[in-house]
């Protein structure tokens, strides 16, 4: 990735901080990951996939920060919980946490089966609230931190074919709400950063299996997005560095809406 305008003005911004990424590896989590380490952090992200997580790894130390990648599988509890205590054990301290892991899968209410519904639940809103859980008793230790949760325009109502996806994104907006409530008496904040419609390998994936090529794709979503065009994975970094810096330190409960203009 090239140098972007705001990487020297970040530089710094989080030195000292260790920051958790789920879904570290791919998409957003991935550019959210390598934002945080030319600001400073130390990153601690995960994945099923350990050749890219290695790699992102051994790209933040070149970018001047330790990283740490941890193999996980966060349908199952316990790797929730592996991923920060081993987070915690290699830097001393979990400062900052952005849960980006999650699925996205047709799914409409009137033929949704179990097995599909069990796994959207599982991954996009069981594994982040085992994660908060386990961000708020290290962050407890330091004296405060961050969380963001990663928010859709599905929060709201959604798209016919994809009912669970959308309800666990609504689920997600209401633990920030709980989070952000609950918890600032710790100074530990809680934000809901909402992602519009992004070209992630995900989402070209998905849709080729629907027929769609990524050229089609972004030529539908240039006639339908008010900005004319898709959005990239890295245009959420200025967002999460802010949010994960000190200078958010009063922010929490918030809803930022970075969807280049797109609600469903």
């Amino acid at each position: 990735m090239s140098l972007k305008i705001g990487d020297s003005m970040n530089r710094g911004r989080l030195a000292g901080k260790t920051v958790v990424v789920s879904g570290g590896t791919k998409g957003v989590g991935r550019s959210a990951a390598e934002a945080c380490a030319r600001a400073g952090a130390r990153g601690v992200s995960e994945g099923r996939d350990e050749q890219s997580g290695w790699k992102k790894s051994d790209r933040n130390r070149g970018l001047g920060s330790d990283g740490l990648f941890v193999f996980t599988n966060l349908e199952n509890v316990d790797d929730c919980r592996k991923l920060f205590e081993e987070g915690a054990s290699r830097f001393g301290r979990i400062d900052g946490f952005f849960n980006y892991a999650g699925i996205t899968s047709v799914a409409a209410l009137d033929s949704c089966d179990v097995a599909t519904f069990d796994r959207i639940m599982n991954v996009n809103f069981r594994s982040c609230f085992f994660c908060c859980q386990e961000a708020i008793r290290h962050m407890r230790k330091v004296g405060g931190g961050s969380i963001v949760l990663t928010g859709s325009p599905h929060a709201w109502f959604g798209l016919k074919d994809r009912a669970v996806y959308a309800c666990s994104k609504g689920v997600i907006f209401t633990l920030s709400q709980h989070i952000a409530h609950n918890y600032a008496n710790e100074r530990i904040r809680c934000n809901y950063l909402t992602l519009g419609w992004t070209a992630t390998e995900g989402e070209i994936a998905l849709k080729r299996t629907q027929g769609e090529s990524e050229e089609a794709l972004r030529r539908r979503a240039a006639e339908l997005s008010p900005m004319g065009r898709i959005l990239e994975s890295d245009e959420y970094d200025e967002a999460l560095i802010y949010f994960m810096s000190d200078d958010s330190l009063t922010t929490s409960g918030s809803v930022l809406n970075a969807t280049g203009g797109l609600f469903l």
